[in-house]
This record gives C-alpha cells, sequence and structure tokens, in this order.
C-alpha cells in the first residue's frame, strides 16, 4: 500500500507492548510489512504459507491477522474508515438506510461439514456471507454463516446485530427472500422498517432498484480472490471480507475528490484555418503547431 493508505491505518492500530504501563517485548517485524503480507494475501488468494519470502514469515502474520480480528481490531478499523469515507464525500457519518442481501460461497475440501452447508437453491456446499450497505455502496456490517442456513432464518440474527452495532438505522431495502413474516418481526423487536424489492416478471438482465447497490458492492468484495472461495477452517471468512472493505475505503481515501457543484468552463472553440483568395493562387493559413 501506498504512504497515505499507511498514514491512515496506523493510527487505528492497537499501540505496541512497550509503549504500555505494563510493558512487553518489542515487535521484531514492521507492522506495516504485516499489514502489506496480509493485503498480499486477500488480494491474490495464495495459501498463508506460500507468502514471499520479502514479508515476513507466515506464521507471524497469520498470529496477527487472528489476533487483530479476535480482538475486534478489523471491525473498528473499517468503521472508522467508514466514517471517514462518508465525511469526505459530504455525508453524515452514518447512514439510516442500508441495504442487505447474501450470497452462497463455495468452500474448498479442507474447510469441515460443521462450518458449511448446501445450499439447495444455489446447489452448492460452503457459506454463506450477509452484507449490509449503506446507499453509496460501503459496507456496514458483515455475517458469514453456513449455507444451510436459509436467508430469511439467518436474518433475524443479522438484523439484530445490525440494531445493536448500528442503531441510527431505520429502513433496510432487501429481496423477496427477507420478507413475510420477518417484515412485521423487525417492526415489532426492532423497530425496522423493512421493505422488500421483488424482480419483475420479465427475461433477461433487468437493473433492480435499491438492490443494484449491494449487488455492485458483492462484485467489489469479489475482486479479491481470497473472498471468491471460502478456505478458512474456521468461520474467519468476515476478516477477509473486512479487509477487502479496508483496502476499498483507504483507497477512497487517498484519491482527489472531484466536487461537481462547480460547472465546468466550456470547451474553447477549435481554430479553424483561414483562407486568402490571391489571384491566380489561394493561400490556406493553419493554426499555430503546439
Amino acid at each position: 500500500m501506498s504512504d497515505a493508505e499507511w498514514e491512515l491505518i496506523r493510527p487505528l492500530l492497537p499501540p505496541p507492548a512497550t509503549t504500555l504501563p505494563t510493558g512487553g517485548h518489542p515487535e521484531f517485524y514492521d507492522r506495516r510489512d504485516v499489514v502489506d503480507a496480509v493485503r498480499y494475501v486477500n488480494r491474490t488468494g495464495c495459501q498463508w504459507r506460500a507468502i514471499p519470502c520479502d514479508f515476513p514469515p507466515w506464521s507471524t502474520v497469520y498470529r496477527w491477522f487472528r489476533k487483530w480480528h479476535g480482538a475486534g481490531v478489523t471491525a473498528r478499523i473499517c468503521a472508522e474508515l467508514y466514517e471517514q469515507v462518508r465525511v469526505r464525500e459530504g455525508k453524515n457519518p452514518r447512514s439510516v438506510t442500508v441495504v442487505v442481501d447474501s450470497q452462497t460461497v463455495k468452500a474448498d475440501a479442507t474447510v469441515p461439514k460443521t462450518t458449511s452447508g448446501c445450499d439447495a437453491g444455489k446447489k452448492a456446499t460452503g457459506r454463506k456471507r450477509h452484507l449490509a450497505v449503506d446507499t453509496r455502496g460501503l459496507p456496514v456490517m458483515m455475517m458469514v454463516t453456513p449455507a444451510n442456513i436459509h436467508a430469511a432464518h439467518a436474518a433475524r440474527d443479522f438484523l439484530f446485530r445490525l440494531r445493536l452495532a448500528h442503531p441510527e438505522v431505520t429502513l433496510v431495502w432487501a429481496d423477496s427472500a427477507y420478507g413475510g413474516e420477518l417484515v412485521t418481526w423487525a417492526q415489532d423487536r426492532l423497530r425496522l422498517t423493512l421493505k422488500t424489492v421483488n424482480r419483475p416478471k420479465t427475461k433477461g438482465f433487468v437493473l433492480l432498484p435499491k438492490r443494484w447497490v449491494v449487488e455492485r458492492s458483492i462484485s467489489w468484495l469479489m475482486r479479491a480472490r481470497r473472498n471468491c472461495r471460502d478456505y478458512e477452517a474456521l468461520l474467519q471468512h468476515e476478516a477477509h471480507l473486512a479487509w477487502t472493505s479496508m483496502a476499498l475505503m483507504t483507497r477512497r481515501l487517498t484519491k482527489p475528490v472531484a466536487d461537481w457543484r462547480e460547472p465546468k468552463p466550456p470547451p474553447p472553440p477549435p481554430a479553424l484555418p483561414l483562407r486568402i483568395r490571391l489571384h491566380p493562387w489561394t493561400v490556406r493559413l493553419g493554426p499555430a503547431p503546439r
């Protein structure tokens, strides 16, 4: 990652043990190299043991990966970057409207059956990721469950977590799988307005209102090869999704923002050649070369 991206992530990481009152051993490897190694695995989809020798040892990188995910550091960094992106784009730090959807991803043969399942609708064995994004496509919350759990059943737990983590959310857009009794349950128990968007009965591709936002966010997550297939024996696939979102938001924060409110000046008119008629010759004078 660039120096500007590292300056965004560095203050959000927990302080080293040597700076705490309790003390501790100094860190042998630079944290930036560890973060680059995690992002390398997430982007390329390679095995942990296949990390190039330019990075720290794979055991060190995986240990920090698990430690930051278990302590909630990865989720806190995503939350901080999420608010920074919205403020930079002229929005409120938190959104009151989200769009939810689920996606089934195939699991590797090394994934145990206790943490995976078979999705009868998609005819795939693996895990199901539930995603909630704001109106601009930024991930708000993510949850991973076995694929054999239907979206309507997992939505109760997902919406309950969403209400606890983001009490400002009042409106949720979803597909028809979240309809039925779930709409009444969300309104009575969680005070959430759940609206569904049904697919029209037409053939071919149709751009669905509101739902296209979360579908685009899923395609952003699939750009990282580690998210195209689940290789984790434990339910740590949420951490890889968080690292992909983190890279997406740091890239947005380091790019210049164009102000669309200021009108652009009109382009200059093209220079036309001049024609001077002299009997019996015609002289053409073109624009000066740049």
